[in-house]
């Protein structure tokens, strides 16, 4: 069993279902609503501990109606919380999000603790990063505090994975030179290298990019196709599963919470534990919301029998 350590965003989730979606200045009715845990930190958190991993979080929130909902969703999960701080002056991270019959998004976020939580509240919970075997990440939280995480993990020889989500123009250089593993999708890897995702050959060209910069492990994320990745000289791409989306909101968020619970620390069963992230976020898209979307190990394992 893996122990998997996530730094990064908790939000409460306000989701519109719309045919369609609005133009500027158009007024269109909606055909649902609805509230549920998100927040790219805590989905991946959720999809880590429903395969399996024993799963800690660090994090804040703020001493708010929506802290009091999201502490008790993830309590539900048997997360770790030791590492989430309360902030009386701060509010709680949420995203605003809209989806279509297409299953595409549009996500709006108010980051509040997400974005206060700091490095000292990290060193405050240094014994539970060098407890892990992997310290996950994305953008959604303050980036000082994720790099005082990724040093402390990479000096106690805790593998770090970065998701660069929501992309960021200029990432800093020293949280990449403590980054083991990247997973960007196809956009955010053109922001991070400048390097258009076309084809394979795209994406060898934007992996030896990120290589150069000190990381091992480079995992592209190409949506329906599927995910590419590049390690010590192994590369190709691992197809996704063909399904009816309805709801892509956390497939990203699951994948990596997925494969991080059944990865080797030392990458050797990339391939297999891709595959297993790519299943397990074919049936998150089949549902709607982005925690409750998100599927337990049972399922998977049952889907791969198929």
């Amino acid at each position: 069993m893996n122990t998997v350590t996530v730094i990064g965003s908790i939000n409460l989730d306000r989701t519109i279902r719309v045919k369609n979606m609005p133009k500027p200045g158009e007024t269109i009715h909606t055909k649902e609503i609805f509230s549920a845990g998100g927040g790219k930190g805590a989905n991946q958190a959720v999809a880590a501990q429903r395969s399996g991993a024993k799963t800690h979080f660090i994090g804040a929130v703020g001493d708010d109606d929506a802290g009091k909902t999201m502490l008790d969703l993830l309590t539900q999960e048997k997360i770790n919380l030791a590492g989430i701080t309360k902030m009386t002056n701060q509010s709680t991270g949420q995203a605003y999000v809209t989806v279509d019959d297409a299953g595409e998004n549009q996500i709006m976020i108010h980051g509040g603790a997400n974005m206060a939580f700091t490095p000292d509240d990290v060193k405050a919970h240094r014994d539970i990063i060098e407890a892990s075997d992997f310290v996950v990440a994305q953008f959604e939280s303050a980036v000082d505090s994720t790099v005082e995480a990724f040093r402390i993990a990479q000096a106690a020889g805790v593998k770090t994975i970065l998701n660069p989500a929501p992309a960021m123009e200029k990432v800093p250089a020293e949280l990449l030179a403590v980054t083991d593993m990247i997973v960007p999708n196809e956009t955010e890897t053109e922001t991070l290298t400048g390097i258009a995702i076309t084809d394979e050959a795209s994406m060898m060209k934007a992996s030896a990019a990120l290589h150069a910069l000190g990381i091992s492990a480079v995992i592209i994320t190409i949506g329906s196709k599927g995910a590419f990745y590049d390690i010590d000289g192994r590369h190709g791409v691992i197809p996704a599963f063909k399904v009816e989306a309805v709801d892509t909101t956390s497939a990203g968020d699951t994948f990596i919470g997925a494969m991080s619970s059944v990865l080797n620390k030392d990458f050797s069963n990339l391939e297999d534990a891709i595959r297993y992230g790519n299943r397990a976020s074919s049936i998150a898209v089949q549902r709607f919301g982005a925690q409750p979307s998100i599927p337990y190990k049972n399922e998977i394992t049952a889907a791969e029998g198929k």
